[in-house]
């Protein structure tokens, strides 16, 4: 019969230790933090453990691989925490600890592929440090800064809402290109000219539009867009006829010009880009960006006004 099987057999450290591979500095270790009591010792006073206290022993070591602390093992042993109250604990501290290293990654792999300055390696060092709460104020603080006090019956309301709401967080479960678009976020929001910029157009988009109608977006990407594809500059009757084809001719040319200052309030490839990481990081299809073809349209207003 299994000596391991009969409840009467005691074993010794040394005994424990062939039985379960673990070594008796291990056990003895264990033993003396009160993890894994004796069940008696012998005459010649050497610790005695039963099978109870080598099932026990196989449940410390499991434990102890799972990385828990000798103080939660001991409150699992005692009863006072069940192993999946535990487990549960460890897994949201593990899954806390997988998101700051998937942040750090993203960080470091920023830093080797641009090279960057000092500046941007003391930012990307900040960032590195931040608790995931810590980088959403981040984000929550740009929000209030950009779009309190900016009104909320403007052309511009519904941008500002869905600023507001959009998440910006890092998924539970990011891919590679999510941890970078978050680590280029939170870069962005730093970026003092990119607040002021987003805070000009939140106030301007809250006012009552007074200013001419802007074109057709659709239009703008059709033949604007391709007039940046195939280079037409703004300026030549080709870009003129671009511009007609994208307006219509019976615009003043002092509205040409108000136009171009609007258009050119809303238009800003920064911004842009912002939107693209929240896309990113929500898990929406790119979107082709737009502010190039606005860029040109604003020229092409100006050259022809």
């Amino acid at each position: 019969m299994d000596p391991m099987s009969d409840d009467t057999e005691l074993f010794t450290i040394g005994e424990l230790a062939r039985r379960t591979g673990l070594a008796v500095r291990t056990i003895r270790f264990w033993s003396d933090c009160g993890v894994l009591a004796p069940t008696g010792r012998s005459a010649g006073g050497y610790r005695l453990y039963d099978a109870e206290a080598a099932a026990r022993l196989d449940l410390v070591r499991t434990l102890r691989e799972l990385g828990l602390d000798l103080d939660t093992v001991r409150r699992v042993l005692r009863g006072q925490a069940t192993v999946r109250d535990v487990a549960e604990a460890h897994l949201r501290a593990l899954e806390a600890e997988i998101h700051t290293l998937r942040v750090r990654r993203a960080v470091l792999r920023r830093v080797a592929r641009r090279g960057s300055t000092t500046k941007e390696m003391r930012l990307m060092h900040e960032l590195a440090r931040m608790s995931a709460d810590e980088r959403q104020r981040v984000v929550d603080a740009f929000v209030r800064e950009t779009f309190d006090g900016a009104g909320s019956d403007g052309s511009g309301a519904p941008i500002a809402q869905a600023m507001r709401t959009l998440p910006a967080r890092l998924p539970a479960d990011p891919t590679p290109e999510q941890e970078d678009a978050w680590v280029e976020l939170v870069e962005l929001l730093g970026d003092e000219d990119f607040r002021r910029r987003t805070r000009e157009m939140a106030v301007a988009g809250a006012r009552p539009a007074r200013e001419p109608e802007g074109p057709d977006p659709a239009r703008v990407a059709e033949h604007a867009g391709r007039a940046v594809r195939d280079g037409v500059a703004p300026e030549s009757d080709r870009g003129r006829e671009v511009l007609d084809r994208v307006l219509g001719r019976d615009v003043p040319p002092a509205d040409r010009l108000r136009l171009a200052d609007v258009l050119a309030t809303f238009t800003d490839r920064r911004v842009e880009r912002y939107w693209q990481l929240l896309g990113i990081l929500n898990g929406r299809p790119p979107a082709p960006p737009q502010v190039p073809a606005f860029e040109w349209v604003i020229a092409a207003l100006r050259a022809h006004a």
